[in-house]
């Protein structure tokens, strides 16, 4: 391991130089891509020289110790030999989990469908409770949010809403937010004061690059329709949403929400084109899904993962067993405890599949 991070510090430090370098100083895209290299790397080779310099601290205390030395001299000495060794373990685990493989779509910008599910009228409301708070999280995170296609009801409930996530990491933060989310709350539906269940599925894709997946245009059906969304007269004249079914998988995709037929169609096809990659990553992980337990789950809309108990104040992620009495908190969008949770249980669940 040792050697491998050796070789990882000689890159960055290679990268470094390089990027100093006029030619590389001309050319934006070469730089861009040197840059983003230096920058993947940067976390593990800061961490790997603080473990080198932490292990030199405990070299020279134990030299020390070996040495003549008075009992107030020789008691310092041990504690700072203590300390580095506590300091040399904890950044060599810290070390163990960022040489795990990086899941390559970490970086992207993400596609996330919100749909009410059992409960009516009250899971449209919580459909666009999670909306909220989801918007509130991307905000904190500085992340810009587009929504391609909404359908909302009458009491500001939302049917369905898919909208894209825009910023650096953001398939990272979100990638574990698949699933059914389930509420149990007294409705704004009802008059008698019961707690009712009902439930929202959320699905989470990261946005795939055009050049990763081909579509040919006679596997497409492509429809336009007018917008029933706001829009005065524009609305009523105008069949700017599109409809794109595409007929080998009968995957269907909508977007309303630009006055532009062609931005509608463009955005349309980036999700069409997420979804058909979804489809193929789902093939080929199945197998190794079904040979070993997922700790934080399997990222599909249909398994229930997190518990929103409003008498209680309570969120509990029944992935990995957390619960946490702060409701109101994170329906505003402080997830990061939440979120940070699920990443440190998958880097257990990989780091104990590696090792067996």
């Amino acid at each position: 391991m040792e050697e491998k991070l050796n070789a990882l510090e000689s890159r960055w430090d290679e990268l470094a130089q390089a990027l100093t370098e006029p030619e590389v100083y001309s050319d934006p895209e070469r730089m861009a891509k040197l840059a983003k290299e230096q920058k993947d790397l940067t976390a593990v080779v800061d961490a790997y020289r603080n473990w080198k310099r932490v292990k030199q601290d405990a070299d020279g205390a134990l030299e020390l110790l070996n040495g003549p030395l008075d009992a107030e001299m020789r008691e310092l000495a041990q504690e700072e030999l203590d300390e580095a060794k506590k300091n040399i373990e904890v950044l060599w685990e810290k070390l163990t989990v960022l040489l795990l493989p990086r899941d390559p779509n970490d970086d992207r910008n993400v596609i996330v469908e919100i749909r009410g599910g059992v409960g009516g009228e009250e899971a449209a409301l919580f459909a666009a409770v999670l909306y909220r708070m989801y918007s509130m999280y991307a905000e904190s995170k500085r992340y810009k949010i587009e929504v391609i296609n909404e359908s909302a009801t009458e009491m500001n409930g939302i049917k369905e809403i898919c909208f894209m996530v825009i910023g650096d990491g953001a398939y990272s933060r979100f990638k574990f937010e698949s699933g059914v989310h389930r509420v149990q709350r007294v409705p704004e539906t009802e008059a008698g004061g019961r707690i009712h269940t009902s439930a929202a599925s959320v699905a989470v894709l990261p946005e795939a690059d055009e050049v990763e997946l081909e579509i040919a245009p006679n596997e497409l059906q492509i429809d336009t329709y007018r917008s029933s969304g706001a829009g005065g007269q524009h609305v009523n004249k105008t069949e700017s949403a599109i409809r794109i079914t595409h007929l080998p998988t009968g995957l269907v995709v909508e977007c309303q929400e630009e006055r532009s037929q062609y931005k509608n169609r463009d955005r349309a096809m980036k999700i069409l084109r997420s979804k058909l990659l979804e489809q193929e990553r789902e093939k080929q992980t199945a197998e190794i899904a079904q040979k070993r337990r997922v700790m934080v789950g399997s990222g599909d809309r249909s398994e229930r993962i997190r518990t929103y108990n409003y008498a209680q104040s309570r969120v509990t992620d029944h992935r990995i067993n957390l619960t946490l009495y702060k409701l109101d908190q994170i329906l505003a969008g402080d997830l990061d405890e939440l979120i940070d949770a699920l990443v440190m249980a998958d880097q257990a669940e990989r780091l104990r599949t590696e090792n067996a």
